[in-house]
């Protein structure tokens, strides 16, 4: 019975109401059956709920939480009980459809990765162990189904969008996930004013400004001395590069290239109409495939370090071009030098001596400005040869813009290949918009093709990418002993092993003896070498000069590659360095202070069984420029007393008996 009130006291009035209702069911059913299939399927959608969905890395510590919150995806990461990342917005866009607000769940698929692979690094061997799930979901009003990968592992965790789309399609994504750091986090990091050769700045989480941007990656250190963090991205490839730009609220939120602010590096080369053209979102053809948003995590420094997470994120190269992968006869790590920072002659002979003092150094490559383009052909041909037979190889340098077409391409690479240079520095390609970082493909790729070496000048952070491509051996994006007006050259030091270098390997162009260190001691310098590793470590120090170093002996056996690395307990960001690292059966220990003067105890537990031959590279307490050299015999159980002055620095090299 239906109590319609006063209205409906007979039984007429109710037989009326009863039909009534009966026919506006009818209407509506009929209505519902006549709507396109597109808005009764949103209907029926709309009652699926959103699930959460843990990913827990494979040692049970590391924790990604995708919310159960439908309206908007929202995650968190957790090391153990501690907030890395507090509850923080998912924003994904494509063609102006928000597809991370009003979703529902479509299916959860879980995997493992389990893998080891040679690597040119902290360490040889590269560990890529994680748990991963993809995660379907779909937009409501969109109809859009897409999914949400997420990898953890034990020293981060990842995600991505994975956007389905025809051959054809066209369509353009932004992002504005936000990760939002907990109270009390110390951060470090650099504006985007030189593009990613900027100073870092050391700031309370609660003092980063609304607008403030950072190039990744930016690094935390969580309160309560619980651990450490690092936001960046991996696997950056068809897609614009991400930076990152603060809320004032202690979120940081993902800029892509289009968004950031136009580097000067770039409007002084390029202008500013062209950065208003790369200022547009740009369009993708097909699937869209995001880079992955990578947090990494630590208890410590050492964790930081030694992480592989971003190349684990990318694809192994292709045994086509890479047939033994980064280990293919033609990829060859070593130190180089480099005329261009500490002066030296310019001509033709000139330059020749420089492969010839590498060769006494026992360096393996020679890198050469512009210069080249003047010489002609049989020139060209007469240093590379001239070079080689030092034990040298010999780079070339070039402007990325000559690079541009496919024709002038192949003609350089073919020209690099016919004479035997082994390498090339490409620089100049300050941006992040989607066509720059597809520039970078090609030159890869063309590069590969001829059995050629890369560096990258004036460029973007890597994003692991040297694992799919082993002969890009370094990139720049760093600011480095080129940049002639930094005063605080040692603090600036010790910041950099845990913000930059976390990234990937670096172009510092590292180690001088001249005015240009700054507030830096020689030992100190000397112990950059060790502390930047990089496949091409490159020497800005005039190679005389290294020659006439007392300390010679030990800067020739420095490693640019290594087998081990720890990062001892005591290094503290912007304060104090101090990474025992292994070749073999050698051990090097490198100490930096970024401070004023300390003594440091350190013991000496890294070293295997046995006695040791140790040649140690103190400071002079007296003279920054100068250097003491003491020989002795050192064991495991041994403890070094060193004692720094300001800016400071202590090498230590022990060779097994």
């Amino acid at each position: 019975m239906i109590n319609c009130g006063p209205y409906c006291e007979s039984r007429s009035i109710r037989l009326l109401v009863i039909t009534g209702i009966m026919l506006l069911c009818i209407v509506r059913a009929v209505f519902s059956q006549t709507q396109p299939q597109e808005q009764r399927t949103r209907r029926l959608i709309r009652v699926v709920p959103m699930k959460e969905v843990e990913v827990v890395s494979p040692d049970g510590n590391v924790t990604f939480t995708l919310l159960p919150n439908a309206e908007r995806l929202t995650f968190t990461v957790k090391l153990k009980e501690t907030t890395v990342i507090e509850p923080s917005p998912i924003v994904m866009n494509v063609d102006g459809y928000d597809l991370s607000s009003g979703v529902v769940f479509g299916n959860l698929e879980r995997y493992e990765v389990n893998e080891t692979y040679p690597w040119y690094g902290a360490h040889s061997t590269a560990t890529n162990q994680c748990k991963g799930a993809r995660i379907t979901l779909q937009h409501d009003l969109s109809l859009t189904e897409y999914v949400l990968e997420v990898r953890a592992f034990n020293d981060g965790v990842a995600f991505r969008h994975v956007v389905p789309g025809k051959a054809d399609t066209v369509r353009t994504p932004d992002e504005y996930t936000t990760f939002v750091v907990p109270s009390g986090s110390t951060v470090w990091s650099h504006d985007l004013d030189g593009h990613y050769e900027a100073e870092y700045v050391r700031q309370d989480i609660s003092e980063v400004p609304l607008g403030q941007w950072g190039g990744p990656p930016v690094t935390l250190k969580l309160p309560g001395e619980s651990g450490y963090a690092s936001i960046t991205e991996a696997n950056l490839v068809n897609y614009s590069g991400m930076a990152l730009e603060s809320d004032g609220r202690r979120g940081w939120i993902v800029g892509l290239g289009h968004r950031q602010p136009l580097n000067y590096p770039f409007e002084l080369r390029y202008g500013r109409e062209e950065g208003k053209r790369l200022g547009r979102p740009a369009s993708i053809t097909g699937e869209i495939r995001t880079p992955w948003r990578v947090v990494m995590v630590g208890r410590d420094l050492n964790t930081l370090v030694n992480s592989t997470i971003i190349p684990n994120l990318c694809p192994p190269p292709d045994p086509k071009l890479f047939p033994q992968g980064i280990e293919s006869s033609w990829i060859k790590p070593g130190r180089a030098v480099w005329r261009y920072v500490d002066g030296g002659e310019t001509g033709f002979e000139g330059l020749k001596g420089f492969s010839r003092m590498a060769g006494l150094l026992g360096f393996e490559h020679h890198i050469i400005e512009g210069v080249w383009s003047r010489w002609t052909m049989e020139e060209r041909k007469e240093m590379v040869e001239y070079s080689k037979a030092q034990g040298v190889g010999v780079w070339f340098w070039i402007h990325s813009r000559q690079l541009r077409t496919p024709e002038a391409r192949e003609e350089f690479f073919t020209m690099l290949h016919d004479l035997g240079v082994v390498g090339t520095k490409i620089d100049f390609l300050d941006h992040e918009a989607r066509e720059v970082v597809d520039h970078y493909e090609e030159l890869l790729q063309k590069a590969a093709e001829h059995k050629i070496l890369v560096v990258f000048h004036g460029s973007n952070k890597p994003t692991g990418r040297d694992r799919t491509w082993p002969n890009e051996l370094v990139r720049e994006s760093i600011r480095g002993m080129e940049s002639s007006r930094l005063m605080r050259r040692a603090r600036h030091q010790t910041i950099l092993p845990f913000t930059r270098y976390l990234a990937g390997p670096a172009d510092y162009t590292t180690m001088i003896f001249s005015e240009r260190r700054r507030d830096s001691s020689i030992p100190q310098q000397i112990a950059s070498m060790a502390v930047y590793s990089s496949p091409l470590l490159t020497i800005a120090a005039h190679p005389q000069s290294i020659l006439d170093n007392p300390a010679a002996d030990v800067i020739k056996s420095i490693p640019s590659v290594w087998d081990e690395t720890i990062v001892l307990p005591d290094s503290k960001i912007g304060e104090h360095v101090a990474f025992a690292r292994r070749k073999g059966t050698s051990w090097f220990l490198a100490v930096m202070s970024g401070t004023g003067p300390r003594t440091v105890r350190v013991p000496l537990s890294f070293l295997g069984s046995g006695d040791y031959r140790a040649t140690l590279v103190r400071d002079d307490l007296a003279d920054s420029a100068a250097v003491r050299i003491e020989n002795t015999t050192l064991k495991s159980g041994n403890t070094l007393s060193l004692e720094m002055r300001e800016g400071g620095g202590f090498v230590g090299r022990f060779t097994k008996k």
